[in-house]
């Protein structure tokens, strides 16, 4: 059975939940938002223990972390609060490129610590790296909020191996959050590595490859009005690389049953099953998902059982990229 906590980062340790909750698409990007089961799934989450919550404040944008900051309210010592800044969106969602000044980092920093409702941040992350601003730069105005207490940690978001280096020289560097799941592994070439050789922790988002990995996603469902997926932006989800990815979905489906649990709970066991320096974070905004979801943390796989589903969804296998713009993914 897995731990129901672990350790990120070793220079500056933070104690998480083992498997975190994402928070994003309570509020956004996968169908309308529902507020109200997004409050009951925040408080339910907390209830099992999964007290490692993120969010970010271009999420909504910005109603993310106001509905976190709700729903901690009067629980705050039970929770690992993780938000992220970089994204910069304006009120009506628009999307207004990167950033990573110093003065932005402050006043992002201030303006979701209100949101939030809270005195402090655990861990806070560049969402992305803005690649005109040097990334000693930005660390360096991230380090200033530990210093005066608003911030416990830091972190990164999709960055470079080279990257992650410069900045964890500048501060301590807690965990890196990125996307892995068996449909996305190219980190495991440099960048799980180097964070291990640097002792920071991973946070995988998407560990089930934004929901195909749960074998409940077809065509049909991808398509429903508000449903990013359905966009070019992600394609994964377009016509034939669909098709072929939900075959590799049957492959994970046939292992699952083998086990006797769902597909979804087996695939979050195989990133649970990568190290004890790894906290996954599905989003869910669905009380019987969350709960479906924890109890991976109870499923034991062999190294046979790991090998077989990393065998089952090859990596050159997957058809598409993550993204159809990966240009804010920073490459170092």
């Amino acid at each position: 059975m897995t731990e129901k906590t672990r350790t990120l980062g070793t220079d500056s340790p933070l104690n998480v939940s083992s498997m975190g909750l994402g928070c994003m698409g309570m509020s956004e990007f996968y169908g309308a938002a529902d507020e109200a089961s997004g409050l009951a799934t925040i408080h339910r989450a907390l209830d099992l223990g999964v007290t490692f919550l993120d969010t970010a404040d271009m999420y909504g944008p910005f109603t993310n972390e106001q509905l976190v900051g709700r729903a901690i309210a009067g629980r705050r010592d039970e929770v690992q609060l993780a938000t992220k800044f970089g994204n910069v969106r304006g009120p009506k969602g628009e999307r207004l490129g990167i950033s990573g000044t110093p003065e932005y980092v402050r006043q992002a920093c201030d303006a979701s610590l209100q949101r939030l409702g809270v005195d402090h941040i655990d861990l806070y992350y560049q969402h992305r790296v803005d690649p005109n601003v040097p990334i000693e730069d930005t660390v360096g105005a991230m380090a200033e909020l530990v210093q005066t207490g608003k911030v416990r940690h830091l972190g990164l978001s999709e960055a470079s191996a080279a990257t992650i280096r410069r900045a964890h020289a500048v501060h301590p560097i807690t965990a890196l959050e990125t996307e892995y799941s068996l449909f996305t592994r190219d980190l495991e070439d440099e960048i799980l590595p180097t964070i291990r050789e640097l002792g920071i922790g991973l946070v995988p988002y998407s560990p089930l490859g934004r929901g195909i990995l749960t074998g409940r996603l077809t065509a049909e469902s991808v398509a429903q009005e508000g449903d990013v997926r359905s966009s070019h932006y992600f394609p994964r989800f377009q016509g034939e690389a669909l098709k072929a990815n939900l075959r590799l979905v049957e492959h994970v489906k046939a292992l699952a049953a083998a086990k006797g649990v769902t597909p979804g709970q087996i695939a979050l066991a195989w990133v649970l099953a990568q190290g004890d320096d790894v906290a996954p974070i599905p989003g869910t905004k669905r009380v019987e998902y969350l709960e479906e979801n924890a109890a991976a943390r109870d499923i034991d796989l062999s190294a046979d059982e790991v090998r077989a589903l990393a065998e089952a969804v090859p990596r050159n296998a997957v058809m598409g990229d993550r993204y159809g713009d990966m240009l804010s993914i920073d490459n170092g």
